[in-house]
């Protein structure tokens, strides 16, 4: 019997995750912040929802109680809660929303691996999701979202190293655009901030058919389910996994930062 522990299981990515575990046999703590999830397609016996706050600390505690109840041995620890939004660097109440996207995009997945690490000993593996954003040139007005996956980026990078010599592999897996509530919610504060700003309206209207186009060019999150699926089971998986990520991005990825910085400045 494999087990894990997958956070933000509530959200679309995470219970389409979860359900590819179970179908390979996984038994699957499905965690998410609220009691309401996870959703009912989740409730099956290999399933076991557990309510978990990542940026609390006894919330972490009482779910490594509960997890023990069942088992003292963690086959993978899977991160995957997380929010997004866009929004201005320099308008609103910025500080308040990095505060607390970095207490979950970041410090959460911390807060989680080290809480369960000692269950990994002797076989186990951790998989943090990062993003497209997290590698990628850094957009206008996704700076938030990105400054985090940044984070992650480094963060995973230097655990995998210091795990190293523990047999731990730490892997990444970094998705494009999909099908989920943050994409709904990347929409809302885009939308948000158009209506809002007092600097950037003329460079937010020009680049609406840009968003538009990366909107509707969301996949379908059985892609991620399937790479998470490879992370978690295979004997040497990859470093990282990108999954269906932007081809307008990767094209600017081609593009010197100079050059760039002239598009945006032509935008504005």
């Amino acid at each position: 019997m494999k087990y894990a522990l997958f956070t933000g299981a509530g959200g679309g990515l995470g219970s389409a995750c979860v359900r590819q575990l179970t179908a390979a046999g996984w038994t699957v703590f499905a965690a998410d912040i609220s009691s309401a999830v996870p959703a009912a397609d989740l409730a099956t016996p290999s399933t076991i929802p557990l309510i978990l706050d990542v940026t609390n600390q006894a919330s972490i505690d009482d779910a490594v109680a509960t997890v023990k109840q069942t088992t003292d041995k963690l086959d993978a620890v899977i991160n995957f809660a997380g929010l997004h939004t866009m929004g201005s660097l320099v308008e609103g109440d910025v500080v308040a929303t990095m505060q607390k996207m970095i207490d979950v995009n970041l410090m959460g997945m911390l807060r989680v691996n080290r809480a369960f690490f000692e269950m990994l000993l002797g076989g186990g593996r951790i998989i943090n999701c990062s993003s497209e954003c997290g590698y990628m040139k850094a957009q206008p007005f996704n700076g938030l979202y990105t400054i985090t996956k940044y984070a992650v980026e480094a963060y995973t990078d230097s655990l995998r190293r210091e795990l190293l010599g523990l047999g731990i592999p730490v892997i990444k897996i970094q998705p494009g655009s999909f099908n989920t509530h943050l994409l709904v919610d990347a929409q809302s504060g885009f939308d948000n901030l158009i209506s809002t700003t007092q600097y950037h309206k003329r460079m937010l209207k020009r680049m609406q058919p840009l968003m538009a186009r990366e909107l509707s060019s969301a996949n379908d999150p059985e892609y991620v389910a399937k790479a998470v699926l490879e992370a978690a089971q295979k004997r040497r998986p990859k470093i990282n996994y990108r999954v269906k990520n932007s081809k307008l991005m990767g094209v600017m990825e081609l593009i010197p930062d100079s050059w760039l910085d002239v598009v945006y400045k032509a935008l504005s």
